[in-house]
């Protein structure tokens, strides 16, 4: 297990209430494989410094989480494929 840090954004088209829920799939989906979250802080609603498939404002949410390695090519690609967010950065913390 390792520690990750992943930050992404969701598109200004998912509506206020719906942005919970999209947080809560990328959670379920990280617990499902065996992985612990420690930290979601959402950011919210800020403007993009440049378009983002024409998008120029989109909701930030910070996840901190422990995960096996080998699992974070299925999330990536599942946040690659996912509608509701527009873009995402998964970084290892530590060694």
């Amino acid at each position: 297990m390792r520690d990750y840090e992943l930050v992404f954004i969701i598109s200004p088209e998912v509506s206020e209430e719906d942005i919970p829920q999209t947080v809560e799939k990328v959670s379920q989906f990280i617990a499902e494989r065996g992985g612990s979250i420690t930290v979601v802080d959402h950011w919210g609603r800020r403007k993009l410094a440049y378009p983002i498939k024409h998008f120029l404002e989109g909701s930030y949410v910070l996840t901190q989480f422990r995960l096996d390695p080998q699992q974070t090519v299925e999330l990536e690609a599942s946040l690659e494929i996912s509608e509701d967010i527009i873009r995402h950065l998964l970084v290892r913390v530590g060694e």
